[in-house]
């Protein structure tokens, strides 16, 4: 189990971005971190070696990603996971047969699929309830409940948990208070510093930020929490390769830079959206129409580039997101390029439809990644799909 450097901590977000993890290459003195691309390593015999046995357990490569993240969020443990879901996994591998989970009920579609299609047929039990609503949450607590799951904002709906009052109810109902920070990323969002106990990411998303490697990552300053987590990473082996390390790695260091223009472009994009009389609705916690504006103003600094649009028409909305040509048709968010998804077949087709009604999520919702190409090239590849033939 690594731990990070205090010096590491004790440094600015951006200065943490680019150094925080990596100490220099003590054979070479080599700026970048090598790819320790190795299975296994040399022992010097029974019993003896440089801290390293077998790369499941611990790579060079991997502990410097797991560092420098949990640095970001100002944590003191990080383990990096193959996925956002493998991570997930492990969180939901601190429970045994019986335990509870309140969980919001609009998280990403693959982590609702993972608690109901697996952990549900393995004996944990799930309430799903509206995370914006504190009450709500709190009453589906129940004795049994050991996990209290959030992610703000929420996929696709940009829904906001209020974290400070979550975290209270999952102190006093004495669970975890687990936070998926995926779309906020630490750069806006710090849940730790409102009572969270473990933070998950998917690293595939803005902490690469260049589309090309898929991995997961947890974090956490509690000790006990983190000897846990490192016993499920080990036994399990989900655990990304080195070169997807090195790769997140590589994209956290110009984090702090991406975020900022993704936060200007989504903006922009939406302040254009919400005007446009093809647009029925904008999500974006950036306008001040959206009903939890002035929360996510206090938890967050920024609202970055993820909002979705409600077109009310599903045949126009399949139209609209077929017609774009600099944003992309794709799964995925976060990266440099802008996306654009339809969140009821793609993401979210698993969630049942019910489910996808009561959250407003319509099959003529669109979900948009704005990248940091230049906005008016993007508000222009918009306004020529939104146009009428």
């Amino acid at each position: 189990m690594t731990r990070v450097a205090e010096h590491d901590l004790s440094r600015r977000f951006a200065t943490r971005a680019v150094h925080a993890g990596y100490a220099g290459d003590p054979l070479s003195g080599a700026v970048m971190g090598p790819i320790y691309q190795t299975s296994t390593y040399i022992q010097e015999g029974l019993g003896r070696h440089k801290g390293y046995e077998y790369a499941r357990t611990r790579n060079p490569t991997r502990e410097a990603l797991e560092r420098n993240v949990a640095a970001l969020e100002g944590a003191l443990h990080g383990f990096a996971f193959g996925s956002g879901l493998a991570a997930l996994d492990a969180v939901m591998k601190l429970l045994s047969a019986g335990d509870h989970v309140v969980s919001g009920e609009n998280v990403y579609g693959g982590s609702h699929r993972q608690m109901t299609h697996i952990w549900s047929r393995l004996g944990l039990t799930f309430t799903f309830v509206d995370g914006g609503d504190a009450k709500a949450v709190a009453a589906a607590v129940t004795p049994n409940t050991k996990i209290v799951y959030a992610e703000t904002p929420t996929n696709p709906m940009m829904r906001l948990c209020d974290l400070a009052a979550t975290g209270e109810i999952a102190r006093t109902a004495k669970a975890l208070f687990v936070v998926d920070n995926t779309f906020a990323t630490p750069f806006f969002q710090q849940p730790l510093q409102f009572g969270a106990d473990i933070v998950l990411h998917s690293t595939t998303k803005y902490l690469n930020g260049h589309s090309d490697m898929v991995g997961g990552m947890l974090v956490t300053t509690r000790d006990d929490i983190a000897e846990r987590i490192g016993f499920i990473q080990n036994s399990s082996g989900a655990v990304p390769g080195p070169f997807d390390c090195w790769l997140a790695l590589r994209g956290t260091k110009t984090l702090a830079l991406r975020m900022r223009q993704h936060d200007v472009n989504g903006r922009r994009v939406a302040e254009w959206l919400d005007k446009h009389p093809r647009v029925e609705r904008v999500y974006y916690p950036g306008l001040k129409s959206h009903p939890q504006h002035e929360l996510a103003a206090r938890q967050m600094k920024g609202f970055g580039g993820m909002l979705s649009i409600e077109l009310g028409n599903t045949a126009f909305a399949r139209r609209f997101v077929e017609r774009t040509k600099i944003f992309a048709l794709a799964e995925s968010l976060g990266g440099v390029e802008s996306l654009i998804g339809h969140p009821a077949s793609m993401t979210h087709a698993s969630v049942p439809a019910e489910m996808r009604r009561r959250m407003g999520l319509t099959d003529s919702l669109v979900r948009l990644s704005v990248g940091i190409e230049d906005v008016e090239d993007l508000i222009g590849d918009l306004d020529q799909a939104l146009a009428d033939d």
